[in-house]
C-alpha cells in the first residue's frame, strides 16, 4: 500500500505558492481575473473536485460532460446575438480558440478551391495567438498598421488586403494591447460582400462588451453575431467568465464551417477518434467550474461584475489623465488600457510608461510592459505598460491610484532606457553575429549570451545555469527593443526554458 504524508506534500505546495504573484486582491493587473466573490472561487473549486476523474474527451461515455458543453454555448450564444444557426465549442483556452478558428477557415477555403498557401490578414494588434495559428498552419501573416496615437487600425486599409488568396480576416473587440475595438461592422460587411470569412477576437471582451457602454453612456458599436460577416467568435471563459484556466468558447454561424473545425479517423485498429478541440483526453474541471459559475451569475450578474469594471475602468483613465507626463493611448474599449508617455508636456515632467511600472511593482503593484513595435510601414507603436481591470479594482481604486501618483512622481523627468547604450555595453558580435545566426544558435551558445546580458547566473556550489528576471524590467523590454526579434525570440525560448530544466 502506498504511503505518503499530505500535510507535508500540500505544505511544500503552499510554501511554493508563495513566491507566487497574488491572484486575488486586485494588484496583479494581468494574468488573473478576480471577480472579488469569495464565493464564486469555492463553487468553482468544488465543481472541479466533483468531475476530477472524468475524461473531457469523450461526452458520450461522460455524458455530463456534453450537457454542460451545451449550456455554455448556448449561454454564449444567446449574450453573442447568435440565432439557432450559430454552434460552437468548448475549449482548453483563448490561443486554442483562436487556432482552431485559422485552421477552420483554411479547410474552409481549400474546400472552396483554394490553392496554394493561403493568407490571414489581420491588424498588428491581433494577438499573438493568430501568429502562431498562421506558424502552425502554414498560412501568410498579412498584418495591417494601425494608428500609432489610437492603436486602432481603418477599415479601409483592411479591404485593400482583401483577395481570392485570404481565407480568414480576424478583428479584435478589443484588442489587448490598446484595448482599441477594430471596426467590426465596416469589416465583416466588406469580407462577406467578397466571400472572405471574418472572425472576431473577443476572448477578453467577449463576456463583458455586452454590457459595456461609452463616456456618453451608449452601447458601443455593433461587434458581434448581430453584425453581417462575421462568421466566428472566441470568447474566454477564463477572463471575464471568472472561471480557472483553461476554459474560452469558440462559436461559428454555421453548422457546417463548424463541421471543419473536427479531425476524425477510422483508420487505426483503436476506438473511433472524433475530436472537435485540439486536445484528446483532457480535464472537464474548467469546463465544470464555468458551467458552475454561469448557472450562479447568469447574465444579470455577469452585468452587475461588468459595470463594476466598468466604473473602476473610467475612474483609471480618469487618474492617468490627471498624472503629468503619461496618457491612455487611443479611447479604450473595455476593462484594460494602456499607457504612454505624454510628450506634449516638456522632457522634465514626462513619465516613462516603464520605469513608471517598475516603481509600481516595487510598491506591490505588478503592471504589465508592453515593448515599442516597428510596423511594416514603418511606423512605430510606442512601448506602454497595461493594465487589466477586474471588479475587483474598484474596491482598491484608492490605494492603486495612490501607488500610480506616487510611482509617478518618483519617475518623472527619468528619460527612457537609451537601447543605444544597452547596445554598446555589449560585444559587437553578440549584437551582429548571433543575431545573423539565431535560428541556429544552439542551447549553449543561446546560454553564453543569457550570461553575458545578465539574465542567467550560476547557483552557488552547484555550478548549474538558473534564469532570473531582472527586477527592474525597464532595461529589459529596451533590450528586447533594441535586438533583432529572430534574436530576442531564440533567447526568450531559452530563457524559459531554462526556467524550468531540472537542476
Amino acid at each position: 500500500m502506498v504511503q505518503f504524508d499530505s500535510a507535508e506534500i500540500l505544505g511544500r505546495l503552499a510554501a511554493l505558492r508563495e513566491g507566487d504573484a497574488p491572484t486575488h486582491g486586485g494588484r496583479v493587473l494581468s494574468y488573473v481575473y478576480d471577480s472579488g466573490v469569495p464565493e464564486i472561487d469555492l463553487l468553482a473549486a468544488d465543481a472541479i473536485r466533483m468531475v476530477q476523474p472524468v475524461n473531457g474527451l469523450d461526452p458520450t461515455t461522460f455524458t455530463s460532460v456534453a450537457v454542460m458543453e451545451r449550456d455554455l454555448i448556448g449561454f454564449a450564444r444567446g449574450l453573442l446575438h447568435g440565432d439557432d444557426g450559430v454552434v460552437g465549442s468548448i475549449t482548453t483556452g483563448g490561443t486554442e480558440s483562436c487556432l482552431l478558428a485559422v485552421k477552420t477557415a483554411r479547410d474552409a477555403w481549400r474546400a472552396s478551391g483554394g490553392v496554394g498557401r493561403a493568407r490571414l490578414v489581420a491588424p498588428t494588434t491581433v494577438h499573438a495567438a493568430f501568429q502562431k495559428a498562421a506558424h502552425y498552419f502554414d498560412l501568410v501573416l498579412d498584418l495591417v498598421p494601425v494608428e500609432v496615437e489610437t492603436g486602432c487600425v481603418e477599415a479601409d486599409r483592411i479591404a485593400q488586403r482583401l483577395g481570392s488568396d485570404v481565407a480568414l480576416v480576424v478583428v479584435s473587440a478589443p484588442s489587448y494591447p490598446f484595448a482599441s475595438l477594430d471596426p467590426v461592422a465596416d469589416v465583416a460587411a466588406q469580407c462577406d460582400d467578397v466571400g472572405i470569412a471574418c472572425h472576431v477576437d473577443a476572448c477578453i471582451g467577449g463576456l463583458v462588451l455586452p454590457f459595456w457602454s461609452g463616456p456618453d453612456g451608449d452601447p458601443v458599436p455593433s461587434w458581434d453575431f448581430a453584425v453581417r460577416g462575421v462568421t466566428s467568435i472566441s470568447a474566454d471563459l477564463h477572463k471575464f467568465g471568472y472561471a480557472p484556466k483553461g476554459a474560452s468558447v469558440l462559436l461559428h454561424r454555421d453548422r457546417d464551417r463548424q463541421r471543419l473545425q473536427y479531425f476524425a479517423t477510422t483508420t487505426w485498429p483503436g476506438y473511433p477518434v472524433v475530436n472537435p478541440t485540439i486536445l484528446g483526453s483532457k480535464s472537464a474541471g474548467a469546463l465544470a467550474a464555468s458551467w458552475a459559475i454561469v448557472e450562479a451569475l447568469g447574465t444579470e450578474g455577469f452585468g452587475e461584475l461588468a459595470q463594476s469594471c466598468l466604473r473602476a475602468t473610467r475612474a483609471l483613465v480618469d487618474v492617468i489623465g490627471d498624472i503629468e507626463g503619461l496618457r491612455v493611448v487611443g479611447e479604450p474599449v473595455g476593462p484594460l488600457l494602456a499607457v504612454a508617455t505624454d510628450y506634449s508636456v516638456p522632457a522634465d515632467a514626462q513619465v516613462d510608461p516603464h520605469h513608471w511600472a517598475d516603481q509600481a511593482r516595487a510598491r506591490g503593484w505588478l503592471l504589465q510592459l508592453q515593448p515599442g513595435l516597428v510596423q511594416s510601414d514603418g511606423t512605430r507603436l510606442p512601448h506602454t505598460t497595461h493594465l487589466t481591470v477586474t471588479p475587483v479594482t474598484e474596491e482598491r481604486i484608492d490605494e492603486l491610484e495612490a501607488a500610480l501618483r506616487g510611482s509617478a512622481a518618483q519617475v518623472r523627468g527619468v528619460p527612457a532606457v537609451a537601447a543605444a547604450d544597452l547596445l554598446a555595453a555589449l560585444p559587437a558580435e553578440l549584437v551582429t553575429g548571433a543575431a545573423a545566426g539565431a535560428a541556429t544558435l544552439d542551447s549553449d551558445a543561446a546560454l553564453q549570451v543569457l550570461k553575458q546580458i545578465g539574465l542567467v547566473g550560476v547557483e552557488p556550489g552547484e555550478g548549474a545555469a538558473s534564469a532570473r528576471l531582472p527586477e527592474r524590467m525597464a532595461p529589459f523590454l529596451a533590450l528586447i527593443e533594441a535586438l533583432p526579434h529572430e534574436l530576442t525570440e531564440r533567447l526568450l525560448i531559452e530563457l524559459l526554458a531554462r526556467i524550468v530544466e531540472p537542476r
